[in-house]
């Protein structure tokens, strides 16, 4: 099972493990707080991407498309969230406020 949260989102038993997914640590988190299983900052969205995307609802479909593309270089990250899904439950954590148009929800859509 996939499931998303953002960081700020108080960690729970049932959150299984914890991936941040986002390229920037989220500010105002301590490390130690954060709880954190990964950091998957490679399969965060490319620097050019994110400031382009801006979270912009408007840019969101592009977006989703160019983050899918860049998402095909890491197949073996993916295939390991994957499996470890198939485990137990893994919780996608992103920092952004906008719960829907964000990375991590592309991603879940794509491992989904």
């Amino acid at each position: 099972m996939i499931k998303l949260k953002r960081i700020y989102d108080p960690p729970a038993p049932d959150d299984g493990r914890r991936v941040l997914v986002d390229r920037l640590w989220p500010r105002g988190i301590a490390k130690e707080e954060a709880r954190l299983d990964d950091w998957l900052k490679e399969i965060a969205p490319s620097d050019a991407l994110r400031k382009w995307f801006g979270h912009d609802p408007a840019k969101w479909e592009e977006f989703r498309t160019r983050y899918r593309t860049e998402l095909q270089s890491h197949a073996e990250t993916l295939a390991t969230l994957r499996a470890a899904a198939n485990k137990g439950t893994v919780t996608l954590l992103y920092a952004a406020k906008d719960e829907e148009h964000n990375n991590a929800l592309v991603l879940k859509e794509l491992l989904d």
